[in-house]
């Protein structure tokens, strides 16, 4: 059985806000749906990904900016990251963390820049949308093997 993540929804507040915010990060517009004034779609995909993200009014009961800690896989950390920023986006600087791969809410392993040998899933970024939906960027070049 194949099973591939298509979309994921994100909780918003400002559909245009957050439409014009992720359209500035270069994600492509695929439809913006307006039913009514109750009702709208819109659904964006990031640059290089078949997975998209859909905001809208009415499509979820989640609270507009509860999504945390999703990743964007990237192939160089430091350029991403810093194409972000010339964006304009508050986005963190590169870290890895000390003891491998661990996320943690206190950040207390957290080593700043990306890890010392670039080794693949180990350096990252985030960074939140206006509505405080957080995102993390990830440095993979070579994917585990069957991904």
């Amino acid at each position: 059985m194949d099973l591939k993540l298509e979309v994921l929804f994100v909780p918003v507040s400002d559909v245009d806000r957050a439409k014009a915010f992720y359209e500035s990060l270069g994600f492509r517009l695929d439809i913006d749906y307006i039913a009514s004034e109750e009702y709208r779609v819109a659904q964006l995909t990031p640059p290089g990904s078949e997975a998209s993200i859909i905001i809208g009014k009415n499509i979820t009961a989640a609270a507009p900016g509860s999504l945390r800690n999703q990743i964007f896989a990237v192939k160089d950390i430091l350029a991403t990251r810093a194409d972000l920023a010339d964006k304009g986006v508050a986005v963190s600087e590169v870290f890895h963390y000390a003891k491998g791969f661990i996320f943690n809410l206190d950040n207390q392993h957290r080593v700043a820049g990306p890890h010392p040998e670039r080794a693949d899933y180990q350096s990252f970024a985030t960074f939140s949308d206006p509505d405080g939906n957080t995102w993390f960027l990830q440095e993979i070049n070579t994917r585990a093997p069957g991904r």
